[in-house]
């Protein structure tokens, strides 16, 4: 009987202990995502000029170069854009890597980035002129320079 009861305990204490990490993951970013853009039923942030935010930058290239983007167009890794998941397209944003001292003006054509921590997807050769490639992302100063609301 008292190996009975202590299987019991353990099993309980196995299972109590386990939980779905993807659920879990997954209301958490939703909260993250209302609280830092807004409601979730509406699609793009309301912002204005010269708010400012610190981002997670990442950046993309070859293996989406030529491919369409969010907004139509076609991307193009040598261009000056990003991609955000809810700012405006259009809007043309200033990112400042506050390490080295370098900006560059991007405009949003595209939505992502789709990993978990970051915020802001720039083109590869934005990345390059801000000194971002050898991090693979970071925190970026970023400064709306013009919305398209």
């Amino acid at each position: 009987m008292g190996k009975l009861i202590w299987t019991l305990i353990i099993l309980l204490f196995i299972f109590g202990c386990s939980s779905n990490a993807q659920f879990a993951t997954k209301g958490a970013s939703k909260t993250h995502l209302r609280q830092r853009y807004g409601k979730p039923d509406h699609y793009e942030t309301k912002i204005s000029e010269d708010d400012e935010f610190y981002f997670v930058c990442s950046y993309y290239g070859k293996k989406f170069h030529g491919r369409q983007t969010a907004n139509g167009e076609i991307f193009d890794m040598n261009k000056l854009t990003c991609a955000h998941k809810t700012l405006p397209f259009n809007t043309t944003l200033e990112v400042t890597n506050e390490v080295n001292g370098k900006s560059v003006v991007v405009r949003v054509n595209d939505r992502g980035p789709f990993v978990k921590g970051r915020d802001l997807d720039l083109s590869k050769a934005a990345a390059e002129q801000i000194g971002l490639i050898p991090y693979g992302f970071k925190k970026m100063k970023v400064r709306i320079i013009e919305s398209n609301e």
